[in-house]
């Protein structure tokens, strides 16, 4: 189709938008295993939420096990997701004698720090979190049993009942919504006024300004296409940031063959943002894939710089392979 056959489009991308510092160490951490140690370099759950990453992982040599147990005793490295994983894993590793490297986000870290003060103090937390998801089961495995309660909603957060109501702290997944968070924050504050609470804000900051960077694209457009897995809870939460700043028609899209042609028809305009775990090949792939049905131009909006950077796990760092 020529160009002058095909309507205008134009895309405005969402800036900061795609990999954290979080994810890009994960990365780095099991590519840079590889080139030390070779192949085969195990790793504990998706090192990230995304099928692209870990299928290229995958091809160059990353072996993916949901538990130890997967693992052969082995010498080959075995990496600890993004996500944090619960005490007992880095235990049974130990137990076995594996070689483990952990490539916690350093944010989530910070998390369980916080909980493990709190415990310490005697009191109850109380984590904002989405039940299952790997970073709340994380979180959870730092502490005894009976140590947490999970807060899901603002319905969970009016009828929870803590045995010492003046006793509590809470932390957060880092993941996750704004504007939710804030509201169950709100509740439990108004309920609890000896309410503990973090000393700097739980919700990472890569969620955070992706979510404002939605929030300024999103009231513009005709429609919005967040580059990201389903099981990637912070892609999800951009694309109801999206419909909760007015733009109706979003989806969460992984790849440019899953693109719902009925949903983005006779658009003039369209915001392009990706979750904390997708590549950049795969916005490019997807905007490739607009301009072979329009004539697209693209604009980039920005609403903040972002230059955070976290170091490699130690025994992948330069001076530990000497």
């Amino acid at each position: 189709m020529d160009a002058a056959d095909k309507p205008p489009l134009q895309i405005l991308l969402c800036a900061p938008r795609g990999f954290c510092a979080g994810v890009v160490r994960a990365i780095d951490a099991v590519e840079q295993a590889l080139r030390i140690y070779g192949a085969p370099v195990y790793v504990r759950h998706e090192i990230v939420h995304n099928k692209y990453v870990v299928e290229d992982l995958k091809r160059k040599g990353a072996i993916f096990v949901e538990e130890l147990d997967e693992v052969p005793d082995t010498r080959a490295p075995v990496i600890f997701s993004a996500h944090g994983v619960p005490k007992s894993v880095p235990e049974e590793a130990s137990g076995r004698n594996l070689f483990a490297i952990d490539a916690t986000c350093p944010l989530v870290t910070k998390v369980h720090r916080e909980a493990q003060v709190h415990f310490k103090r005697a009191r109850h937390i109380l984590l904002i979190g989405h039940k299952g998801h790997p970073e709340v089961v994380g979180t959870i495995g730092q502490l005894p049993q009976g140590a947490f309660t999970l807060v899901e909603t603002a319905e969970d957060a009016r009828t929870v009942a803590p045995a010492d109501p003046e006793n509590l702290a809470y932390v957060t997944q880092t993941t996750l919504s704004l504007d939710d968070t804030a509201e169950i924050v709100a509740i439990l504050r108004a309920r609890f006024p000896r309410l503990s609470e973090p000393h700097k804000e739980d919700i990472c900051y890569a969620t955070t300004n992706r979510q404002e960077a939605v929030k300024i694209v999103a009231p513009k457009v005709d429609a919005m296409v967040v580059v990201g897995a389903p099981n990637s809870s912070n892609s999800q939460r951009l694309r109801e940031a999206a419909e909760r700043a007015g733009c109706r028609r979003s989806a969460l899209v992984q790849r440019a063959a899953d693109i719902d042609w009925a949903l983005f028809s006779g658009l003039s305009s369209l915001g392009v943002t990706a979750g904390a775990s997708a590549p950049e090949v795969l916005v490019e792939e997807i905007i490739d894939a607009f301009a072979a049905r329009y004539d697209v131009t693209v604009e980039t909006v920005t609403s903040i710089e972002e230059d955070v950077f976290f170091p490699l796990p130690r025994a992948l760092r330069p001076d530990a392979a000497e």
